[in-house]
């Protein structure tokens, strides 16, 4: 297994990212999986850590298959599969209903990851977003459109294993691509993770609550 967990997965990823340490940058995590590795990239780089909040829009009865994905926001970004949607004949109604659920639940976590923080302003920047790896890539393309929306200076995807045909995709929607593992036969993510093991909402909780006070006293140079 090229990855113990994602621990190791962080640690490995951010001997990658060191170029950009004190460059205030902002490590942009998808939670859940994406924040223990986007942890260790954040401590090493001695950037800030937050949350970019993204959901899957899954088939109705084939939750698994992607139809798009929606990113939290005052007017979310929903990014749509219209491949996906054509062949599994979901109409407007179910994929709207699908998506409203999927915000309530990017609102549920919002709260209960951030309580009432607000975001960490990234424009003018170099962002960072990271998750544990990329499956379809729905998920990752949303949040990188999302993020590109706040205006960074420089907006890097940068995960621990992918599929080789999705980071062509996903350099049209970075500025840089980083991943330390790619293949043409993919699967699944877990794959390559000896533990894979699930990333629990208090796991999110106390690693933001370590980087938080660093993130609050971190005033512009």
């Amino acid at each position: 297994m090229p990855f113990a967990n994602r621990t190791d997965a962080g640690r490995q990823l951010a001997q990658a990212l060191l170029r950009y340490k004190d460059e205030r940058a902002v490590v942009l995590a998808l939670p859940r999986g994406g924040v223990p590795v986007a942890a260790e990239v954040a401590a090493a780089l001695n950037a800030p850590l937050d949350l970019i909040l993204v959901r899957k829009i899954g088939v109705p009865m084939q939750p698994e298959l992607a139809m798009g994905a929606v990113v939290d926001g005052i007017n979310p970004l929903v990014v749509r599969n219209e491949e996906v949607i054509a062949l599994t004949g979901v109409d407007e109604v179910e994929f709207k209903a699908v998506c409203d659920t999927e915000v309530a639940e990017i609102e549920r976590r919002r709260k209960r990851y951030l309580g009432g923080r607000p975001p960490i302003d990234v424009a003018g920047r170099i962002a960072i977003v990271i998750d544990d790896g990329i499956a379809t890539g729905a998920t990752t393309r949303a949040a990188l459109r999302a993020t590109r929306a706040r205006k960074p200076k420089k907006l890097i995807l940068a995960v621990p294993v992918a599929p080789t045909e999705s980071l062509a995709v996903m350099q049209e929607e970075a500025d840089e691509v980083v991943c330390l593992e790619d293949y043409e036969n993919f699967g699944a993510i877990g794959y390559f993770y000896s533990d894979f093991r699930q990333t629990s909402d208090q796991e999110v909780i106390d690693t933001l609550a370590r980087f938080a006070q660093a993130a609050t006293q971190e005033t512009p140079r």
